[in-house]
């Protein structure tokens, strides 16, 4: 085989390797986060979905608060302004959307409703409940009693 030719073989295989390697999928950059969470954790399910709102500390004061035309409220004190009882239904009923009657009083319903959103993400029905069990019960394990 001449050399021409050999250079011709290996020019052909380079870029044969070249193009499968950029046509692997290798990207630069952040990537995109998973929009369902793997953890069954409490904290971890309220830091994911809950805290860009009402903080880490569920005090209503998260990082997006300053571009919300209502402040969410500190979730801290859901049981002090119930006469010590936290109020499981009405938090539930909050997550999943299911609030009814809706009372203008009670605030604004700006709030993401998680139950369609967690269904959308993941039609896994039971799971889905179990998220929404495990997220009120984290909000009620950061209860402030006076």
């Amino acid at each position: 085989m001449k050399r021409s030719q050999c250079l011709q073989l290996l020019l052909a295989g380079l870029t044969l390797a070249l193009l499968a390697f950029s046509a692997s999928g290798q990207t630069t950059g952040p990537k995109t986060p998973p929009l369902i969470i793997p953890s069954m954790y409490g904290q971890d399910l309220f830091n994911y979905y809950c805290a860009s709102c009402h903080g880490r500390d569920g005090k209503g004061r998260g990082p997006v608060v300053p571009a919300l035309t209502v402040s969410p409220p500190d979730l801290t004190t859901l049981a002090a302004r119930h006469n010590g009882q936290f109020p499981k239904t009405m938090v539930e009923s909050f997550v999943t959307g299911n609030r009814v009657p809706v009372v203008p009083a009670h605030g604004s319903t700006d709030m993401p409703v998680w139950g369609p959103i967690f269904q959308a993400l993941d039609p896994n029905s039971t799971a889905n409940k179990v998220r929404i069990e495990i997220i009120v019960g984290y909000i009620e394990s950061i209860q402030e009693m006076p």
